[in-house]
């Protein structure tokens, strides 16, 4: 079934399974980063909807998200937007695969800092 994917995605697909399986009924920060920008979106994996999200691509993002200063705006935009949306205690992080280190460390600490208990 799975062959067709390489051994990064099916490492990606099995971390995240584990942590849909170890946090049951919690809302899911899922972080996609790219060589030129990075994204962030909250998604209740119960129902499959997405009930907020930001990204250096937006219209009227004033950095780039290649840098850290960027990825900092980007997890300011969203802790708002989730404390808005009323899901500020009932998180956690899904890095996606990608290192806790560099842009991913910088959007985690500026959304705990915008008030989202991660």
């Amino acid at each position: 079934m799975l062959k067709h994917l390489t051994s990064e995605e099916r490492r990606t697909l099995a971390n995240r399974s584990a942590l849909k399986r170890k946090n049951p009924g919690k809302i899911r920060l899922s972080v996609f980063r790219s060589g030129r920008h990075i994204e962030i979106q909250a998604i209740d994996d119960t129902r499959g909807h997405t009930l907020c999200a930001a990204s250096s691509k937006e219209k009227g993002f004033a950095a780039k998200g290649w840098n850290i200063a960027g990825a900092e705006l980007v997890g300011k935009t969203f802790a708002e937007r989730a404390v808005k949306a009323g899901i500020a205690d009932n998180c956690y992080f899904d890095r996606g695969g990608y290192r806790y280190h560099g842009r991913v460390k910088a959007l985690c600490e500026a959304i705990r800092a915008g008030g989202v208990r991660i």
